[in-house]
Order: structure tokens, then C-alpha cells, then sequence
């Protein structure tokens, strides 16, 4: 099993680090440092619990005055790049909230961001100043380098996973999309991930606005903005949204009825225990004109602790099928529990999917494992 994200921080990596500082800050104390940072509670704490306790003991040992700290850690920072080295973005959040500091908290959120990412760190700013956020970040839309770009779109993303709630961009995206106007064709995948990444959570929360949004820009023609509509509307193709499913190609299933015939879906064995695999046979046939554009998948109605069911939808095919073509397939599907879902004993509804449509169900039971 591998080891949780949070070991990351162990007291090596923190004496390390300790001994870095030291080298560009000969009063910097190593040993009190890590003993300040390992302290009683730290086997208890979780992964941003210690990136916190770690910017928060660093300010206590570094230069009370917030420039000269920032100084020093400039001092590091390209020798401390990658994820463990988030702390540098937080001891700005940390340390750096203060009105009259924001200028140099921005410029070092827009510098540690190539680091590691300030993507989570930016997001205290943006709730204490919306407005003069939105104005920095789409400066940093215009930026060189292709990690502020992303900063710009990443930090302002309403669902930003492990970030602080936005709760003013949920219920009015449009600062937002106004900022990724200017992104909407960025030559960086990194960056076009992120826009994507930010349209799809829009669209959780004002489905009918991404619409809209990806409407006007898939008429642009532009391959990388495309590619951001595309990727950016996933959830809404999920749900098997009409106006999407058109705006990309796909065939009309929920009006039409007759194009799936002979669908079935069923489970070999129909009753297993958590930890194990079952076979899921699915087939149907396809009446069209000349080809259907179709979006083939499977949906498992988990069964949670509570014993309500909370949706998870596979991908099993995504292309365009030819009139009178019949597709009888296999999909093994593992039951095994993830660091992001566990299972539950219960019956498990499971249904196939065309285009969002559902033309056939089945139902398995996950036992308790033995």
C-alpha cells in the first residue's frame, strides 16, 4: 500500500529544508525548527494541517519583517521546487494578508507558483478582494510564463479540489468567464487543462450559462479552444445534456428511440463480495441512416454507508457506429476499495447508457467481505 501524501513531511525532509535556510540565514536555528515543526501533534495532523503548521513555525523563526522573510525565501526557492514545497505559496497566505502587504504577497504568489503552485494560497485573497483579484489574475492571463496563466484560471476555479470555497464565483461565474476569455486559445495544455477544468465547474452550478459560453467558442473554430469545450462540457455530456450532445455531433438517442434496439446489460456473477470482480456483459444494435455518433457507458448506483446511492458513470466507447452494427461486449469491473470510494454491502443498480439515455439495467449484490 503506498505510503499516505502527508509522510511526505517527515523529519528528514524538515531538517533538510531547515539546513537550507540556514545556508542563506546563519542565525536560523535547524534544531529548533524541527522541533517546533515535529512536535506531539504531528503524527495526528493531516497533509494541509502540516503544510500549515510548517508556514506558521517558519514565520516564527524567520525575520519578523515580511519583506526580509520573502527575501530569504527567495533566496531558496530554486532549490525547493515541486508539491512539498507548497508551503511556500501558504506562509504568503499566511503571513501576507494584510491589505498593505498585497503587493508583495501577490508578487510572491505569482514567483512560488512555478515552484509548486499558489493556486490554493491565492484563494484567501480572492475572498477578502474579489474584484481586485479578477483584475490582477487576468493581467497574469498575459503573463510569459505558462504557470501564471494557470494560476489565473486555477485559482479562481469555484470547485477548486482541497481549496477554499468561493461561494461569490458559484453564484455568479461571470467574473470568471470574463477572465477566461483571455485564455480560451492559450498554446499551454497545462493551461488549457485548467480552463477546461474551470468551465466544468461552472457548469455544475449554471449549466445553461456554460452552454451558452461553449456555443460562442466552438464557432471560433480554434483547435485549442475546441479542445477546451470539449473537455470543459464532460460532466454536461455525462448527464447526456441535449443542447451539448447537438453542439457536438452526437445523435439524438432521448428523441429517437429506435436507433438502440436489443440492449441488455448483466452481471456474471450477480452476487460477489467487496474485494472482487464481476464480468459485465452489455450489447445492443444500432439502426441509423448512415453512422451514429454515440457515447457508450456504463452507470453503478453505489450504495453508500447510509444506504442512499450516489452515481459514478464509465466510459466504454465514445465513436461513431454504422447503421445495422451490433456490439456485444465484456467490461470486468473491480469492486476493490479506493482511497477515493469505498464500498458498502447492498444491491447495486447498474445501467447502460447511449448518449446519456439509459437502455438497459441490471442489479448486483455486493456482499460484506468474508
Amino acid at each position: 500500500m503506498a505510503e499516505p501524501l502527508k509522510d511526505l513531511y517527515n523529519e528528514m525532509f524538515i531538517r533538510e529544508f531547515g539546513e537550507k535556510v540556514k545556508g542563506v540565514h546563519p542565525s536560523f536555528s535547524t534544531e529548533l525548527f524541527v522541533e517546533e515543526v515535529i512536535d506531539e501533534h504531528w503524527d495526528e495532523r493531516k497533509l494541509k494541517e502540516r503544510i500549515r503548521h510548517i508556514s506558521i513555525t517558519l514565520g516564527k523563526h524567520l525575520p519578523s519583517d515580511y519583506q526580509e522573510a520573502l527575501n530569504i525565501l527567495y533566496r531558496l526557492d530554486k532549490d525547493c521546487e515541486g508539491f512539498r514545497y507548497l508551503f511556500f505559496p501558504d506562509f504568503v497566505e499566511v503571513h501576507g494578508l494584510n491589505k498593505k502587504d498585497w503587493p508583495l504577497s501577490l508578487d510572491a504568489l505569482e514567483r512560488f507558483t512555478s515552484k509548486s503552485s499558489s493556486e490554493f494560497a491565492v484563494r484567501a485573497f480572492i475572498l477578502l478582494d474579489p474584484v481586485q483579484m479578477i483584475e490582477k489574475m487576468k493581467n497574469w492571463t498575459k503573463h510569459a510564463d505558462e504557470h501564471v496563466r494557470r494560476l489565473a484560471s486555477e485559482g479562481c476555479r469555484p470547485r477548486l479540489p482541497w481549496g477554499q470555497s468561493l461561494p461569490m464565483f458559484k453564484s455568479d461565474p461571470a467574473p470568471v468567464l470574463e477572465l477566461l476569455e483571455n485564455l480560451k486559445n492559450d498554446s499551454s495544455l497545462y493551461v488549457r487543462k485548467s480552463v477546461a477544468n474551470n468551465l466544468n465547474d461552472i457548469a455544475k452550478d449554471h449549466p445553461k450559462t456554460v452552454i451558452e459560453t461553449a456555443k460562442c467558442w466552438y464557432e471560433s473554430g480554434e483547435p485549442n479552444t475546441i479542445w477546451i469545450v470539449r473537455r470543459g462540457c464532460r460532466t454536461l455530456v455525462r448527464q447526456g445534456d441535449p443542447e451539448v450532445l447537438s453542439l457536438f455531433g452526437y445523435t439524438d438517442v432521448l428523441n429517437d428511440p429506435n436507433i438502440i434496439t436489443k440492449a441488455f446489460i448483466r452481471n456474471e456473477p450477480d452476487s460477489i463480495y467487496i474485494g472482487e470482480t464481476n464480468e459485465l456483459h452489455f450489447g445492443f444494435q444500432v439502426h441509423a441512416e448512415k453512422t451514429a455518433k454515440l457515447r457508450i457507458e456504463y452507470a453503478i448506483d453505489f450504495v453508500k454507508a447510509n444506504q442512499k446511492t450516489s452515481r459514478k458513470i464509465f466510459l466504454l466507447a465514445d465513436r461513431d457506429f454504422s447503421d445495422g452494427e451490433r456490439v456485444e461486449r465484456v467490461r470486468i469491473h473491480s469492486w476493490k476499495d479506493l482511497t477515493t470510494r469505498r464500498h458498502y454491502m447492498g444491491i447495486h443498480r447498474i445501467t447502460l447508457l447511449v448518449n446519456g439515455v439509459e437502455v438497459a439495467e441490471t442489479h448486483i449484490k455486493l456482499n460484506a467481505e468474508g
